[in-house]
């Protein structure tokens, strides 16, 4: 199973409130006529965060701890994401997998296994780092090549691995697009396996043609140190970025532990240009709307099929509803230091208010 996902990353000095804004647009390849592949959003406990078998078939380690996670799936039924976070703020998501399918059903772990277990047992960016260098070592195929981008509300880092060694660099730049395609880090080497020549280029060592292709921002610019940045900044980025072939769009927005409250948005749906983002917050006991997950017997999600017939009306009113949430939600967020149970059901509450301008 293969991953791409075009990504774009500002760090806190370009953002308001001082929050790191991390968005993902999944790329796929399958998409006809903008339909494609549905996205599944799922919200997991700490009870079943790692309940089940990994999709490359490798046996799940105990955990002494777990955290509550939300994650977006890149196909129906399966055990991974590619994208996701947690409720101690780390966020983490694939910007691209090749070479995965010869693992499957084998003692492996697929990028998107990586990701689930990552969110499920890090506490903060540095230790998603190490716990996902640990798990490439051990139980990456031989042939695959991955990026994964891991943020928290004070770093970002990408990770590069071909087979079971790895490379990570600490993001230093005020803001960032990683396009898919190949593997990312290069020169600067911040983190390794044991043993890596940390002198030489990365991506060069492992595959000269593989490496990732350079990108230009897209959308509202992130202009150095002016702490003006916001998600809905990063959601017209992320439209300015989309295509009929783009399969959803998701923005993590990580507040500084103690400050605010992080906040997590997903359309859910193909091409961000046609699509409104919805919030998750960890409220006490969130609830998420069974809309956006594929129920027995369908190939959808009921939120996916309805939108392929949405009218284009529809999409000016959910414009303005997405407008004002997140102004109602900033309003909140600054008077509130954590999410109380008023916020349980708060992206179940946004997808039912969407599907109603599709029926």
């Amino acid at each position: 199973m293969s991953s791409s996902a075009d990504c774009f990353i500002v760090l806190p000095a370009n953002c308001a409130a001082g929050s790191l804004i991390f968005g993902r647009n999944a790329e796929d390849t399958d998409a006809v006529g903008g339909v494609g592949v549905a996205t599944e959003v799922c919200y997991y406990d700490v009870s079943d965060v790692l309940e089940g078998k990994t999709d490359g078939g490798a046996a799940l380690e105990p955990a002494a701890d777990t955290l509550r996670v939300i994650l977006q799936k890149p196909k129906p039924g399966v055990w991974g994401g590619d994208f996701g976070a947690n409720e101690r703020g780390v966020a983490i998501g694939l910007s691209w997998s090749t070479g995965q399918a010869e693992a499957k059903d084998t003692d492996s772990l697929l990028g998107s296994d990586i990701v689930r277990i990552a969110l499920a047992t890090s506490s903060d960016v540095d230790a998603a780092v190490e716990r996902i260098g640990g798990l490439i070592v051990k139980h990456s195929n031989d042939s695959s090549k991955l990026n994964i981008v891991v943020c928290d509300p004070c770093a970002a880092w990408i990770v590069s691995s071909a087979g079971k060694v790895w490379a990570a660099e600490q993001l230093k730049e005020s803001w960032k697009r990683l396009p898919s395609g190949g593997l990312s880090v290069t020169q600067t080497i911040d983190k390794s396996s044991e043993g890596l020549d940390t002198s030489a280029s990365f991506a060069a060592a492992h595959d000269a043609e593989a490496q990732a292709p350079a990108a230009d921002w897209c959308g509202p610019k992130a202009e150095g140190g002016d702490a003006s940045f916001t998600q809905q900044d990063m959601f017209e980025t992320l439209r300015a970025a989309s295509s009929e072939g783009s399969r959803a769009a998701s923005v993590s927005v990580l507040s500084a532990k103690g400050s605010s409250i992080s906040c997590h948005w997903f359309t859910g749906t193909p091409n961000a240009a046609e699509s409104v983002f919805k919030p998750f917050v960890f409220a006490p006991n969130p609830r998420i709307s069974p809309l956006t997950q594929v129920q027995p017997e369908a190939e959808q999600t009921l939120l996916h099929s309805l939108h392929a017939n949405r009218k284009p009306a529809a999409l000016e009113h959910l414009r303005s509803l997405e407008r004002s949430c997140v102004d109602e939600l900033n309003n909140y967020f600054s008077l509130q230091d954590h999410a109380s149970d008023e916020l349980d059901e708060l992206l179940k509450d946004c997808v039912e208010a969407e599907v109603k301008f599709y029926r």
